[in-house]
């Protein structure tokens, strides 16, 4: 057992101003985890995150981190389409890893990281941990006790919107308050599956299990954005509609659109010959679940429920990022495995994956992965 494990922060952007970096700063977590190095190719930025947060070290990029930073594990906060490479790179010297959403954005990429891990004795913890809340592991009891009948179908998505370009933290004129959102519209791992989208499928296959097919059409709606005064090209794709297999005609829609939504937030919709279950009701009644009246007095959306999130965490946001991290300082401290496993993020990847092929090719494609 490790007394306290020592972290890495690859990206100081906006997951890890907003969440990553405070969360780990409070001093209930130093007898656990310790802030001891961060890096970002923005000048300045990682210096300012860490003087803002006590950081011990500082760099400007990856390598500098892994070699110098002194750093038992990396939470890797950076662009999606930049974790593979900066997976493998921490794996290679010998890290546990967290990666934020999403790990990678293919199998291959997973598979490698995966069977290097296993390799070395490494940790992996991917988010989203979706099946940590307790709203949705009673979900799936629900459907299993036969509360919606037979299932026939669900439904699950999210869309861009315009969050990224209105954050806070992209508003300034610092370098920890100007960040720069152009990535999330660019490949490759920009677009709303990889960036949101996958919180919904997180929760969709850990209730339902892993799907088998996908078929789908997908594109780019909107081919430029403007952000503070500068218009950015878009090439990945914002507006998409797939429809999962689970078997047995058993069947999810699932969205990663430009604007709007028919679920509510990442939650899914699942739909039986009994009835129906829509957020966190049961036939448009309320269901119980473990913490369900804290969870009510929870503005930020059930976070409160999470096994970490107690005392000043839950004045801080992305909750759900800080508690996949400490899944990861748990698991390094006490050998005991996390839940929120690569296995089930490489699933929700060959959806994504395999979808955009689907669009591509117009067939259906079959998925090669299970967790």
């Amino acid at each position: 057992m490790a007394d306290v494990v020592r972290m890495g922060v690859v990206g100081a952007g906006s997951i890890a101003v907003r969440g990553i970096l405070p969360h780990l700063a409070l001093s209930d977590v130093q007898d656990r985890v310790q802030l001891q190095a961060v890096c970002d190719p923005v000048p300045g930025r990682a210096e300012a995150a860490a003087e803002r947060f006590g950081i011990v070290h500082a760099f400007s990029s990856i390598d500098d981190l892994l070699d110098k930073g002194e750093v038992d594990a990396v939470s890797i906060a950076s662009p999606i389409g930049l974790h593979y490479e900066q997976g493998k790179q921490a794996l290679d010297a010998g890290k546990h890893i967290h990666f934020n959403k999403t790990m990678t954005t293919t199998v291959d990429e997973a598979d490698e990281l995966i069977d290097t891990a296993r390799r070395k004795g490494l940790k992996i913890v991917a988010s989203p941990g979706e099946m940590l809340r307790p709203h949705n592991q009673r979900i799936k009891e629900l459907i299993q006790e036969g509360a919606l009948g037979t299932l026939a179908w669900a439904a699950c998505g999210a869309a861009f919107g315009n969050y990224h370009e209105k954050e806070a933290v992209r508003q300034g004129e610092d370098v920890l308050s100007n960040i720069d959102p152009s990535w999330y519209y660019r490949k490759p791992g920009g677009g709303p599956l990889y960036d949101m989208t996958v919180y919904a499928l997180h929760g969709l296959t850990g209730v339902l299990g892993a799907a088998k097919r996908v078929t789908a059409m997908s594109g780019v709606r909107v081919p430029e954005r403007e952000f503070r005064g500068q218009m950015v090209p878009c090439d990945a794709d914002d507006n998409t509609f797939m429809v999962l297999d689970f078997g047995k005609s058993l069947y999810a829609f699932v969205y990663g659109a430009t604007a709007g939504r028919v679920t509510e937030g990442f939650a899914g919709s699942y739909f039986g010959t009994k009835g129906s279950i829509v957020g966190v009701k049961l036939n448009d009644k309320p269901f119980d679940y473990p913490g369900r009246e804290l969870a009510e007095s929870d503005r930020s959306g059930r976070q409160w429920l999470l096994p970490h999130v107690v005392g000043e965490h839950r004045d801080i946001g992305e909750q759900h990022v800080y508690e996949d991290v400490m899944q990861l300082v748990d698991w390094v401290r006490e050998d005991k495995a996390s839940i929120v496993t690569a296995e089930h993020a490489r699933h929700v990847i060959d959806i994504i994956e395999s979808c955009y092929r689907a669009s591509e090719t117009g067939q259906t494609q079959d998925l090669r992965t299970t967790f």
